[in-house]
């Protein structure tokens, strides 16, 4: 089986035009195809997918999802982004939807936690490249720590193309 990469997610959510809003709003995707009341198709801005996000409606009484609390479901998903400053740029804009619920250095992958008008958790991250990872990062993977933007800057570089040699494969060619 030969699957290499999540193409897009599907979404319940109790209103479409509100969720819309807040990915293209605070996360920059273009929206492609609103059917209000109905369904959104929303793609990355960096995407080369045909979408991303698909989100559907299921009105205003909706409950909130159990997933992890009472019933099975999924956690989260994550966005991939390609540099410490793009990271720190979405860090800002989350904190000023109210969004942002969490932050933290797992090592190889800095994170961003927030949640979408739905409450439905979602990841912002970037990966430290291949190239840079060195046995403090290895190591520091088994612990989760609060983040510091600034020492991770310091580090790597605000501009430091992340997930070189980890999601984006170095030579491949077509």
């Amino acid at each position: 089986m030969g699957i290499h990469r999540l193409n897009h997610v599907v979404l319940y959510v109790r209103d479409v035009a509100r969720t819309a809003a807040f990915y293209t709003d605070v996360l920059d995707f273009e929206s492609l195809l609103v059917l209000p009341g109905k369904a959104a198709f929303l793609r990355a801005p960096d995407s080369t997918n045909d979408h991303d996000i698909g989100v559907f409606q299921i009105g205003a009484a909706a409950g909130a999802s159990q997933a992890g609390r009472s019933t099975v479901g999924m956690y989260h998903i994550a966005w991939e982004v390609g540099t410490l400053a793009e990271l720190e740029a979405a860090a800002h804009r989350l904190a000023e939807a109210g969004a942002l619920v969490g932050a933290s250095d797992h090592g190889t992958t800095k994170s961003l936690y927030a949640h979408d008008p739905d409450g439905l958790e979602f990841e912002v991250v970037w990966l430290v490249p291949a190239h840079l990872l060195d046995e403090a990062a290895v190591t520091a993977k088994t612990s989760i720590r609060p983040l510091d933007l600034a020492a991770e800057k310091a580090r790597y570089g605000a501009d430091t193309r992340g997930g070189l040699g980890v999601s984006i494969p170095i030579g491949v060619t077509v």
